[in-house]
């Protein structure tokens, strides 16, 4: 595979967590956006939503992206909100092979509820938070989709092994 496979969906969708798994079935390193940007700034991502605010965070994860698109073939993790951008949804669309991972408003909120550092949901009702996000960013992550999957009914592991098959057949069919 000489393309790089880029996981988007929504926050909870289990991207980092698939991602991983992915990458060492498929024997690619793995990039998770959000960390590389931690890295790179030194500080959280609260933090930065805090001092520069969801416009500077965006431009930050836009720099991001378009380095981790002219890196070397690998799995890449990308933030829930990566879609938002026009550029973005370009590169995702050129660079690369894209894997839209849906899930159910109960799993996303379950599985973010035990992480503090999701700036957006921090908010007095997290569940319609998360539904105002899918449905404001839905149709841009089927518009750069090549694959849908949906992990609401299966463990991370098994979601790998449905994207891989997935990829798989997507490289016969071509």
């Amino acid at each position: 595979m000489s393309r790089s496979i880029f996981l988007v969906g929504p926050m909870g969708a289990g991207k980092s967590t698939i991602g991983k798994l992915l990458a060492a079935q498929l024997q690619l390193p793995f990039a998770d956006s959000d960390k590389v940007l931690e890295e790179r700034t030194g500080a959280d991502i609260p933090w930065i939503f805090d001092v520069e605010g969801e416009a500077g965070f965006r431009r930050r994860e836009s720099e991001v992206l378009r380095d981790l698109c002219h890196g070397p073939t690998q799995v890449i993790a990308t933030g829930g909100g990566i879609v938002l951008m026009e550029e973005n949804r370009q590169l995702l669309r050129t660079y690369g092979l894209v894997v839209y991972l849906q899930a159910s408003t109960e799993q996303l909120l379950e599985r973010t509820s035990k992480n503090a550092n999701r700036p957006l949901l921090n908010v007095a009702d997290p569940r319609a938070r998360i539904i105002e996000l899918v449905q404001q960013r839905d149709p841009l992550y089927r518009e750069v989709a090549d694959i849908i999957c949906d992990t609401d009914h299966c463990t991370p592991k098994q979601a790998a092994l449905m994207v891989a098959e997935r990829l798989s057949q997507d490289a016969t069919s071509q």
